[in-house]
């Protein structure tokens, strides 16, 4: 017994160690490019820079944790759940928890208490409530559309032209912040449950479009986030949007930096316990009724959420404390310096290599690499990402600097990638959507979304109408980006069987005509 727990232990051990390098890997090119721009074009103030480090190395900590914790814990969890309710014979019953679910989990998000802080003439609670219901009946249109075999590329052409239709008739200064919560919403706890809740809702079944029907649920819950503010800020008119401007702590020391750490470090541990307890209730309510999970499944299910646990906290004090500041410092000086048009480049190059730093990206390329057989490796989705986030922050910050409505980019964005459905593989379309979702997460709202913000201030812009929507266009681009991928991968398909016809053609002619080709 003694000598499995050890083995258990420098298993976990080995692992934890394995996900802590790939942390280093994502974090690193972030730190490095951050550090080379304070010296050069945009210097940052000592205390900035030393809070930056410090939210650097828990950043590297808190996502290898989160990373292997995910893995033990989440995705487990919601496959088991997934798998159950796909079998029980009333279709009410997986419809009724898949809303619930839903519901449960976006109202346990942390990001999403952000966004109520966005938006002060709303109660906290209606806009959570309105936001988590959009969640919840959108997971259950995904379950519909699976249940039913509707095309993916159909559901979001119906659903995006009601939220343009929509967009059209909102209050101007509310649809960047509408398209935002899309984004937001489907943060680090709602996007590895729901994804693994996908992939066992479709593992049930045995039909080809299974595997592509893993996909695609997070693509449809973020829809629901948009219609919900939308449809608030046309039945109360006098809702308007609101921001609070980034504040940066004075620093001087390192002692300094670190008691200011602690001081915020129990706010996120309250902070997280909420947001992971609704789900850790429902997997007990679960577990007690269908007793799906042995005692040893049980265990490694706990240590993960502990783990979770930990390193989320851990993620959010560095990236809330630490690189909030950083983010907002550098794009005022840009701003204000006589380098304003350095915001583009500058931006791209931030933007290409911040996604690689997202908790639930890595979560996302491994799913996909392992679901369709390493067809879609994690390098090329990585590198789909970097490319559409890259081109994301750089029309931001073109946005900031000739104030250019958003629904300009946003229109014709969704128009292509809504087109490019219906010509790529489906797989390929449901990952796309997903990872819209997936990339926007806490490393965007509280780096790039601060970026823009202080770039904005800095130039005299309208904030509200200019620097949010960042996280719009960043959910905006993958959708592109990977099913152009897709689409490269299908015509490479289509021109290697050309080849191969072609070349079986000759040889059958060589043979007609009584010559053999021998290969040496």
């Amino acid at each position: 017994m003694r000598q499995n727990r050890l083995m258990a232990f420098l298993r976990h051990n080995e692992q934890l160690m394995e996900k802590i390098r790939e942390s280093l890997a994502s974090v690193l090119p972030i730190t490095a490019i951050v550090l080379a721009i304070s010296v050069t074009v945009a210097p940052l103030t000592p205390g900035s820079m030393v809070l930056f480090l410090f939210g650097a190395i828990l950043l590297v900590v808190g996502m290898g944790l989160f990373s292997l914790g995910v893995d033990m814990s989440m995705i487990p969890m919601g496959d088991g759940i997934g798998v159950q309710i796909s079998r029980a014979r009333r279709v009410g019953i997986p419809l009724v928890v898949c809303f619930v679910l839903g519901v449960v989990v976006t109202i346990a998000e942390p990001d999403l208490q952000v966004l109520a802080q966005q938006l002060p003439s709303v109660p906290n609670m209606t806009l959570i409530l309105a936001v988590a219901l959009g969640v919840g009946f959108f997971l259950v249109i995904a379950q519909v559309r699976m249940l039913l075999n509707i095309p993916l590329s159909y559901t979001l052409l119906f659903f995006y032209a009601v939220v343009f239709l929509l967009a059209f008739l909102a209050p101007e200064g509310m649809v960047p912040a509408a398209f935002d919560s899309g984004g937001v919403t489907t943060g680090p706890i709602t996007v590895p449950f729901i994804m693994a809740l996908g992939i066992g809702l479709a593992a049930v079944r045995s039909d080809k479009n299974s595997s592509s029907d893993s996909f695609g649920l997070i693509a449809l819950c973020s829809i629901g986030p948009i219609l919900a503010v939308m449809v608030l800020s046309l039945v109360m008119p006098g809702l308007d949007g609101a921001y609070s401007p980034v504040s940066i702590p004075e620093v001087s020391t390192t002692q300094q930096a670190a008691a200011l750490f602690a001081h915020e470090i129990p706010a996120y541990i309250g902070e997280v316990a909420v947001a992971l307890l609704p789900i850790l209730v429902i997997f007990a309510l679960f577990q007690l009724a269908f007793r799906r999970f042995r005692r040893r499944q049980l265990g490694r299910i706990l240590v993960g959420l502990a783990y979770t646990y930990v390193g989320l906290v851990l993620f959010l004090v560095g990236v809330n404390v630490g690189f909030m500041p950083a983010g907002a410092t550098i794009g005022a000086s840009l701003a204000s310096d006589g380098t304003q048009w350095l915001l583009i480049p500058v931006g791209a190059l931030v933007g290409y290599f911040i996604v690689r730093a997202e908790p639930a990206v890595q979560v996302l390329a491994r799913q996909v690499e392992e679901i369709s057989n390493g067809s879609i490796t994690q390098k090329a989705i990585n590198l789909a990402l970097s490319v559409g986030i890259a081109l994301s922050v750089g029309l931001s910050m073109l946005r900031i600097l000739t104030g250019i409505s958003i629904l300009w980019f946003l229109v014709p964005g969704y128009a292509a990638a809504l087109v490019m459905t219906f010509f790529v593989p489906q797989m390929f379309t449901g990952v796309a959507f997903d990872s819209g979702g997936v990339a926007s997460g806490p490393m965007t709202t509280t780096f790039l979304l601060p970026l823009a913000m202080g770039a904005c201030e800095a130039l005299g812009g309208n904030v509200l109408t200019d620097a949010f929507g960042i996280v719009a266009l960043v959910a905006m681009t993958p959708l592109c980006t990977i099913q152009l991928l897709g689409l490269y991968g299908k015509l490479r398909a289509r021109k290697a069987a050309r080849e191969l016809q072609a070349a079986f053609r000759e040889e059958l002619a060589g043979m007609e005509n009584g010559v053999i080709y021998w290969e040496v």
